[in-house]
């Protein structure tokens, strides 16, 4: 059957208490070989990891397993279901959401580039980043929505084994690694869970990586605010990717500190990455 974290999130059900803050709960299911979590951002990818589990479950060929989503009580835009959507890299695990559009008048060969990994309500604030640095830095990014660390780290586990206990001539290549590996720039990942869960396919990401994570104890206040506590919000992405492209050379070493000055970084009063409403 599938279960349903209805108010998931460390930072997305505010005001409730410490207590509710939820940063791990995706981390310990995935220590359960039977648990398939998803971390899906919009309606429409819930409704194929659905019926991808209706079918895994319940089909020909049931398999004994559980599907863990977990879904948040913050009201988000849900846009339609995109033309030709990659529902094969939806259900492993990640597909490309929004291609990054160079600033106008920009050479796209030539224009600093960036990938950036959300999941479940984690997407926006990586839709706003990609704006951000558009706008005010003049870098590209990609968005893509990760639905689920999870399975994409168990399938590039799946080929290490299999590379390990059988060697073929032609090594079988991780999803996540065939996804990036043509892809330029540093790749940033951010979720409202600790970074722990993004760490996990760290290995497998091709390039810079840098996760962003909601680690240590709960922060009761508002959404904006605790997502600029933790720095896992729009603004703390457009910084980090301006720091691993200094780091390569690609921007101004002096860039990433005027933006963090630009955006408040430390202020939490200043955090802008949320929406009002939906609390239970």
């Amino acid at each position: 059957g599938f279960l349903i974290g209805a108010t998931a999130g460390r930072t997305t059900l505010a005001g409730e208490g410490l207590q509710h803050m939820d940063g791990h709960s995706p981390i310990l299911a995935s220590t359960n070989p039977a648990v398939i979590h998803y971390d899906p951002a919009y309606g429409y990818e819930i409704a194929h990891i659905v019926r991808d589990g209706l079918e895994r479950m319940y089909g020909e060929h049931p398999q004994d397993v559980i599907y863990y989503l977990t879904v948040y009580n913050e009201p988000i835009v849900q846009p339609v279901e995109p033309e030709g959507l990659d529902v094969a890299g939806l259900l492993k695990g990640m597909y490309l959401l929004k291609e990054g559009q160079a600033p106008d008048g920009g050479d796209p060969a030539s224009t600093p580039r960036a990938q950036l990994l959300a999941s479940g309500v984690g997407v926006p604030w990586a839709l706003e980043a990609q704006d951000l640095l558009r706008s005010d830095w003049g870098v590209v990014a990609d968005v893509w929505s990760v639905t689920s660390w999870t399975q994409l780290r168990r399938e590039a586990m799946a080929c290490d084994d299999a590379n390990f206990l059988d060697p073929q001539d032609t090594p079988r290549v991780p999803y996540v690694t065939q996804a990036l590996m043509d892809r330029p720039g540093p790749v940033v990942s951010t979720s409202d869970y600790a970074t722990d869960l993004q760490d996990s396919i760290a290995r497998w990401v091709p390039g810079d990586y840098a996760p962003l994570g909601a680690d240590g104890f709960g922060f009761s206040d508002t959404r904006q605010a605790a997502r600029r506590f933790f720095h896992i919000d729009g603004p703390s992405m457009v910084v980090r990717t301006l720091q691993a492209l200094a780091a390569q050379g690609k921007v101004d070493a002096a860039v990433p500190r005027a933006a963090a000055e630009k955006y408040r970084l430390l202020d939490v009063t200043a955090g802008s990455s949320g929406n009002e409403g939906g609390d239970s």
